[in-house]
């Protein structure tokens, strides 16, 4: 049976994130759920592309999943941490050990903000990186801390996926979906 990841998202929300961990996830063959938590499905990104998602948040908050991952984008983080069953499905989620990741400004602004892996080393994009509790080098753009993975920016999604994948499946399944990409 495929794991299950869920990416929540807002209006706002980075774009290239979302698309880069989504199709590189599920080039492993993982099952991804895109959550919107707006009241549309249709999300309206931060550099004005929309996107579609799978279903709402409500949709899924008694679902199970190996990996919750959070993008980045500002408007959208903001969003993302003003929404009070998604700070408990993550806090939930960190509870019970399973993973939990973000990036860019999500780690700041989401996890950061509602205390979320707090003891866990993280990455953020620079310009957030002095909001974290304990931030890791800045030179790292991937950290793994335990089950709390961050990453920095759209330019390292890619790279932060197939961590992710590392992760949950294998390193040669990291390796199969990195080869045809042309990554690494």
């Amino acid at each position: 049976m495929s794991k299950s990841v869920l990416i929540p998202v807002a209006h706002g929300s980075e774009e290239i994130e979302i698309v880069c961990l989504a199709d590189t996830l599920r080039r492993a063959n993982l099952t991804v759920t895109l959550a919107s938590v707006e009241s549309e499905l249709l999300i309206n990104c931060s550099r004005q592309v929309n996107l579609k998602a799978d279903c709402f948040l409500s949709d899924v908050l008694e679902d199970e999943f190996e990996l919750i991952v959070v993008p980045g984008g500002v408007a959208g983080s903001e969003t993302l941490s003003e929404t009070p069953q998604l700070t408990e499905k993550l806090k939930h989620q960190y509870d019970s050990g399973k993973y939990l990741a973000a990036m860019c400004a999500a780690p700041a602004i989401v996890f950061a903000r509602h205390y979320i892996a707090v003891e866990r080393l993280m990455t953020a994009h620079p310009a957030f990186f002095d909001k974290l509790h304990k931030p890791a080098s800045p030179d790292l753009r991937v950290v793994v801390d335990k089950n709390c993975i961050t990453s920095q920016a759209p330019g390292t999604a890619i790279e932060f996926a197939l961590v992710l994948i590392e992760l949950l499946v294998s390193r040669e399944a990291a390796d199969q979906v990195a080869d045809p990409m042309l990554v690494k």
